[in-house]
């Protein structure tokens, strides 16, 4: 259950799974969190997008109709989408958590994180992604380098924010027309490792679902 008085998406990252990275305290802490989502249709589907600092203010959400081969896809192309908007509206430094409902694709985009500090840029375990996401692939990519620090939490369906804007994105399409936010969390006030006052959740790589 989700903490009374803390923002959404700050809840559900804090008490989601991240596969392959357990979380010190330190980088427990995220100043913004993006949840996206991609729906697939055969006659069209959807990307939701739904961007918040840890303060629990909103920068943005986003629902576009989509056609895409499949739903594999369509995941990827959401959160290509999300981190392109996070980046106009974030500083380079910002440390991000990310929320989607797909497994593999929390996975891979960890996978990469954990390559960035590679001295060959090569990942701990084979990354494959979905053909025809391949330029998304990159895209998300690109911008997981361009952040300060990166995180992918794996959450269900049921409890993002994004999915609804995927899956309905005309009822939702209103949602495109609020103004562009470029909001800044307050100081974290918790930036020494060895500070344990907020202990993060368990999250060991024996736990993460391959």
């Amino acid at each position: 259950m989700a903490v009374t008085g803390r923002p959404t998406l700050r809840d559900l990252f804090d008490e989601s799974p991240t596969p392959h990275i357990a979380h010190p305290p330190r980088t427990h802490h995220r100043h913004f969190y993006v949840a996206t989502d991609g729906s697939y249709r055969p006659d069209g589907g959807g990307l939701g997008v739904v961007i918040e600092t840890r303060d629990g203010e909103r920068v943005a959400r986003i629902a576009f109709p989509d056609v895409a081969p499949n739903n594999n896809i369509s995941e990827y192309r959401a959160l290509h989408l999300g981190l392109d908007v996070l980046a106009h509206r974030a500083p380079p430094s910002a440390r991000v958590g990310v929320l989607v409902d797909h497994d593999d694709l929390a996975a891979n985009v960890n996978n990469a994180v954990l390559a960035c500090d590679h001295p060959d840029w090569k990942s701990p375990k084979r990354i494959t992604v979905p053909a025809g996401s391949e330029h998304h692939w990159r895209g998300i990519q690109a911008r997981i380098a361009g952040f300060g620090e990166v995180r992918a939490a794996r959450i269900d369906s049921r409890d993002n924010p994004a999915h609804p804007l995927a899956n309905s994105p005309g009822e939702y399409e209103h949602v495109n027309r609020q103004p562009d936010r470029c909001v800044l969390p307050e100081p974290l006030g918790f930036e020494s490792e060895s500070d344990v006052s907020y202990l993060p959740p368990s999250r060991f790589e024996g736990q993460a679902g391959d």
